[in-house]
């Protein structure tokens, strides 16, 4: 039969036998179409020409960084400008303070009591913190004046403008939050999620016609289209290969009588991811690496200039620092979201024991070990699946690299290698962080389907296997 042939078409069909997964998926689509509806109403006071001249100068900086994971709204800046990335830092912050500070920690030991408390400080975070970079953001564009044309981007700057940007801009947030929480309830998949995801790829067929155009005017031969395919695939299957790796290890619980009942007795595992930290260490490194560009923004200073050009998109020193940054945020956040004694306390607890280890201190010592292991090989790919995409789009600049930076340039031009150091220029959709998010959310997204569809008795979209999320 035509199912049996094809299982994820069968798959699709399924979802609309179920009338709650339907209700939920259209909810979902719908709710992401008021989101991309919504990211075309401008804000006013804005001259949007010169706010595109702007941004195209501004593509290494921390708004360039943004302007993805909102979709394109900054560059536009519509009533989304600020995306959903206030409420991620909020939710960020509110995390790291559970750690530290006491009172935090205990309200996220109270159930569902406690994380309705949570979740209210990190909307009440989210506000301050849209009606800071809100304000932040009106005032470098008041003081913008792209390529010195005289032509500002904001014709009557004051702070009317900044009122009622900040307005704007912090309700618009707000109200992709709540978008966000809905889909989350009443939708499937994380709606928060989902929205970057929409963002990001809502600006494929731009890309896929950006390539049309470079080879229809003989920019790109049909050599450098396939090469850019190839990359592409190769990046896709990388991450999805990774994403999905973990390391399982093995624990065994002793046998226990209970009454006249006995219990145990059975083997299990511990499931470790090899990216436990998911996107979160790239965002954070990408974030450090521009602040210097970002302040260059508001404070008029040639050390901030001349610290904000070494760390552009491609130079040895942004290369460098995102490389440090990449791999310290991932042992940082392991450290925070996963706690070895904690794990290793309730597997002896409940009777277990890994072979061949002591419970106890050294099961926990053993169960570091492995994960400082697998985070440093997480490190790594993220380094690999960020940096690949960052050469196609900007190459590597070696001139500033001391001593040898001049002749491997020469040599590079040399001999017809001059790609390296100019890059494919690629739009930055194919950025290793919107590969990330794109595959990521996918794959969580569909493992939900699936799992509604099975737990329905219904064959998922997958006859061999199931898809194991970034959940694990």
């Amino acid at each position: 039969m035509p199912e049996e042939r094809n299982p994820f078409l069968s798959g699709i069909k399924n979802i609309f036998h179920i009338p709650e997964l339907r209700t939920r998926l259209l909810f979902m689509l719908g709710l992401l179409a008021v989101y991309r509806v919504g990211s075309f109403v401008p804000t006013p006071g804005i001259d949007p020409a010169a706010l595109g001249r702007f941004f195209d100068a501004q593509g290494g900086t921390i708004l360039g960084f943004l302007d993805i994971f909102s979709g394109g709204n900054l560059r536009r800046l519509s009533i989304f400008a600020l995306g959903i990335m206030p409420y991620i830092t909020a939710s960020i912050i509110l995390q790291l303070l559970t750690v530290v500070w006491p009172y935090m920690e205990k309200l996220s030991k109270e159930g569902e009591l406690g994380k309705r408390k949570i979740n209210q400080y990190t909307r009440y975070l989210t506000v301050l913190l849209c009606l800071f970079q809100s304000l932040a953001t009106a005032l470098a564009l008041e003081r913008s004046d792209p390529g010195g044309t005289g032509l500002p981007i904001v014709p009557h700057p004051g702070w009317g403008f900044r009122l009622l940007t900040m307005l704007t801009l912090t309700t618009g947030t707000v109200f992709i939050m709540w978008i966000g929480e809905q889909i989350t309830e009443r939708g499937i998949g994380n709606g928060i999620s989902l929205i970057i995801f929409a963002g990001i790829a809502v600006g494929l067929p731009h890309a896929v016609h950006e390539i049309y155009l470079n080879v229809a005017s003989r920019q790109w031969s049909i050599i450098t289209v396939l090469i850019l395919m190839v990359m592409m695939v190769f990046t896709v299957a990388f991450i999805v290969f990774v994403e999905r790796g973990q390391r399982k290890i093995p624990i065994q619980y002793a046998k226990r009588v209970v009454g006249r009942r006995m219990f145990g007795g059975q083997s299990t595992h511990l499931p470790l991811r090899v990216n436990s930290g998911g996107v979160i260490p790239v965002i954070f490194a990408a974030s450090v690496v521009t602040i210097p560009s970002t302040i260059g923004l508001m404070i008029n200073s040639d050390f901030l200039r001349a610290v904000a050009q070494q760390l552009g998109q491609g130079m040895p020193l942004y290369n460098l620092v995102y490389i440090l940054g990449i791999i310290f945020f991932c042992y940082f956040y392991i450290s925070i979201i996963f706690n070895p004694v904690e794990v290793a306390d309730n597997i002896r607890k409940y009777g277990g024991f890994i072979p061949g280890i002591r419970p106890g201190p050294r099961t926990a010592q053993f169960i570091d070990r492995v994960l400082s292991r697998l985070t440093l090989a997480g490190a790594l790919y993220l380094v690999i699946v960020c940096l690949i995409p960052e050469f196609l789009i900007t190459g590597f600049k070696v001139q500033p690299i001391p001593l040898i930076g001049e002749a491997l340039d020469s040599f590079f031009t040399r001999y017809g290698m001059d790609f390296i150091t100019t890059g494919l220029g690629v739009t930055f959709y194919f950025g290793g962080t919107s590969l990330l998010i794109v595959v990521g959310v996918a794959m969580d997204t569909v493992q939900q389907i699936e799992s509604q569809l099975i737990m329905r008795h219904y064959d998922g979209f997958l006859k061999k296997g199931r898809i194991r999320g970034r959940r694990g």
